[in-house]
């Protein structure tokens, strides 16, 4: 992986070339400080300072020169940089004024996944600043972002419920403890509804859990969906439906990635990641339509959708987190198609059981940048998932508040008076912006990390 913290250095007086962050307001007084051959270069390659823009101009001398980048107003946002990071040639640049935010996209603006083709080397280019608290904030962060980013990009045919399980115990293993259960050890150790959907693929499912802190601090539990691939089982995803579903174990990814942070953080709390890892496959063995499932909780579940497997993989796990009396749940899954209809590729989906939690996520998503927006827990909707023959439907009639309806089937197991959090993310670019290509991504983790540090920091 990318050596993020090799990107952001404090200054130092080494030779570097200016970097002057310019708003749009801005330009007219910062050209009035400057030369006629600056304003003249400025013109002439007709730089406004809008947002992702740069212009490289004269300095005093002939081989003096410096960079000017456009940025919105106010303090410097997360992807204020990308587009210098991704634009400059190698070499070290001075940034005039704070940080801000915007190490973050300093950094993963150089990251690229190169498992299955040579990158070209453009080297590295490295940004001096005076705030010195900021750089090792953004390079650990930079570092979780990749990591979800290089996960969801991997394809199922080299991540399959093993490696995944060996992606955490490389990421964790060294600081927690990491336990694998596998195939039918499912059954015996009760995660029935995990192995029903895992059970039809050629890697066995299995529930990867990592435990890490003082026994004495609040339990936190984070938890993430593992499906690994989605064929959508016997009720089939069509061709187009099935072109990401290497990115199912987004959520998974989210959740390893959180729990990395708040160990390097060592926040005060006992962290308990739950993963429920398997592949939705169709065999003579799956999973069918019109089965009853028994879940962890005791819960019985009539399946009327086979497609709609991530809610019965993840209601085993919140089951498991609730023994170990946690203060917070807090959960991620690529889960429905709904919630991306409602709120589009680049906004998650927050649905919280405690206002005064849902309100701390936005206003931490707000501030760093990592948006999120609330959808309620509408319990009048709780008679859509009613069946006549178990205790619910794993998927309601009809397809009206889609998202909705399998927050409300994860709520169900989620124990009274715990505050719970569940994000339906995308974990994906469909188009590239700078400092974020088109490919897997973490949406959501900043703002849940910033929440975490606030509260346990």
């Amino acid at each position: 992986m990318t050596d993020f913290a090799a990107l952001l250095a404090p200054t130092d007086g080494q030779p570097s070339v200016p970097l002057i962050p310019v708003t749009k307001a801005g330009l007219d007084g910062w050209l009035a400080t400057q030369s006629e051959r600056v304003r003249v270069a400025v013109a002439a390659q007709d730089f406004k300072a809008a947002p992702d823009s740069i212009v490289i101009l004269p300095g005093d001398g002939p081989a003096d020169w410096f960079v000017v980048a456009g940025v919105a107003e106010g303090p410097l946002g997360p992807w204020a940089l990308a587009t210098p990071a991704e634009k400059l040639p190698a070499g070290r640049f001075a940034l005039a004024g704070k940080l801000g935010q915007a190490g973050l996209g300093w950094c993963l603006a150089q990251h690229r996944f190169g498992r299955y083709r040579r990158l070209e080397t453009k080297g590295a280019r490295v940004l001096t600043t005076t705030s010195l608290g900021a750089i090792s904030a953004a390079a650990s962060e930079a570092e979780a972002v990749a990591l979800v980013r290089d996960l969801v990009d991997t394809p199922a045919s080299d991540l399959g419920p093993a490696e995944l399980a060996k992606a955490v115990i490389d990421a964790l293993g060294s600081q927690a403890e990491v336990r694998v259960t596998t195939g039918e050890a499912l059954i015996d150790q009760n995660f029935p509804a995990l192995h029903a959907v895992g059970r039809a693929a050629a890697q066995a499912p299995r529930l990867i859990e990592a435990v890490w802190g003082d026994a004495a601090h609040p339990v936190l539990a984070i938890i993430g969906k593992g499906i690994t691939f989605d064929s959508g089982g016997l009720n089939i995803k069509p061709g187009g439906g099935m072109a990401l579903m290497k990115k199912d174990m987004g959520g998974a990814a989210h959740a390893l990635a959180l729990a990395k942070l708040v160990i390097q953080g060592n926040l005060r709390v006992r962290l308990h990641l739950i993963i429920p890892a398997a592949e939705n496959a169709i065999a003579g063995n799956a999973m069918r339509p019109g089965d009853i499932i028994s879940t962890r909780a005791g819960k019985t579940v009539e399946i009327t959708n086979t497609d709609a497997e991530g809610r019965l993989v993840l209601c085993d796990a919140i089951a498991l987190a609730a023994e170990k009396n946690p203060m917070l749940i807090i959960d991620f899954a690529t889960l429905t198609g709904a919630a991306r209809v409602a709120l589009g590729p680049q906004l998650p989906a927050l649905f919280a059981n405690d206002d005064a939690l849902a309100s701390e996520l936005v206003a931490a998503g707000a501030q760093v940048g990592d948006p999120v927006w609330r959808l309620p827990l509408w319990a009048p909707y709780h008679d859509m998932l009613k069946s006549s023959l178990a205790d619910m439907v794993n998927s309601a009639d009809g397809g009206f508040a889609g998202a909705i309806t399998a927050a409300l089937f994860l709520e169900k197991f989620v124990p009274t008076g715990v505050p719970w959090a569940h994000f339906d993310t995308f974990a994906w670019n469909n188009a590239s912006r700078p400092g974020r290509p088109k490919g897997g991504e973490a949406l959501a983790l900043r703002a849940s990390w910033a929440m975490l540090r606030s509260r346990f920091g």
